[in-house]
């Protein structure tokens, strides 16, 4: 039984439970945890006694009707692979050079059921950090500015939801830190459960408008050179074949 039996199991609970009826053919999700566990097995190097050092910039590929199904799950399986990477880099010893960071990605050459992945060594200081709004199950990145949120046309992020205004709550993001601010809004906002006003807001915290449930997320960026010719990233396939 492998080391990581256990947790493919919670994931495998997590997934495939909501998500049973998505998958009748194709790449499942416990094939992208198999890959990238693959992906960092193979490309693993010894560097020094002490550290054996695995890729941490990650981009999974796939054909339109594999990228559509695992694309519709959301920020939760992005942060189950997370946690797999991270899990299975702690349990073989591995070390990263920046944040782990992965990204699923469609690829017209590639035929339902096979994934590619291709890796590369990111350093911390080639590595950005994004403001994200998590809403839905669907991530939006905050540029740097003002940014609304409401049910109308005029919000930059329209939410389906008679509950909020129409211009409801406003982010600013300036790179680094976040404010949101209740735009006088009928029904108010909260910031982790609290009536919010105007607050600079911590990542991980909840705002909660109308029935909508907005988390904010600063999450790392990598940009390494995307070009196939990079000596640096290099991937592989799998899937059934």
């Amino acid at each position: 039984m492998g080391l990581l039996d256990n947790f493919e199991r919670r994931l495998e609970r997590a997934v495939n439970g909501a998500f049973s009826k998505t998958f009748r053919s194709g790449v499942q999700p416990l094939e992208i945890t198999a890959a990238l566990r693959r992906e960092l097995d193979v490309k693993a190097a010894v560097v020094s006694r002490e550290r054996i050092l695995a890729p941490n910039d990650f981009r999974v590929k796939l054909a339109a009707q594999d990228f559509a199904k695992m694309d519709g799950m959301g920020a939760a399986l992005i942060d189950e692979l997370h946690a797999l990477v991270e899990k299975h880099a702690s349990t073989q010893n591995y070390s990263f050079a920046g944040p782990v960071r992965i990204a699923l990605e469609e690829d017209s050459q590639l035929t339902v059921g096979i994934i590619r992945v291709e890796s590369a060594n990111v350093r911390e200081e080639d590595v950005t950090w994004s403001g994200i709004l998590e809403i839905d199950g669907r991530r939006h990145t905050l540029p740097k500015g003002r940014t609304v949120v409401g049910r109308g046309s005029e919000a930059d992020i329209t939410v389906q939801d008679t509950g909020t205004s129409r211009k409801h709550v406003e982010f600013v993001w300036d790179g680094t830190h976040a404010q949101a601010t209740d735009l006088g809004s009928t029904n108010g906002s909260k910031l982790d459960s609290q009536a919010l006003t105007k607050a600079v807001i911590q990542p991980d915290s909840v705002i909660q408008i109308g029935r909508t449930r907005i988390v904010f997320r600063v999450l790392p960026v990598s940009t390494p050179p995307r070009d196939s010719a990079d000596p640096g990233r290099s991937g592989s396939s799998g899937g059934r074949r």
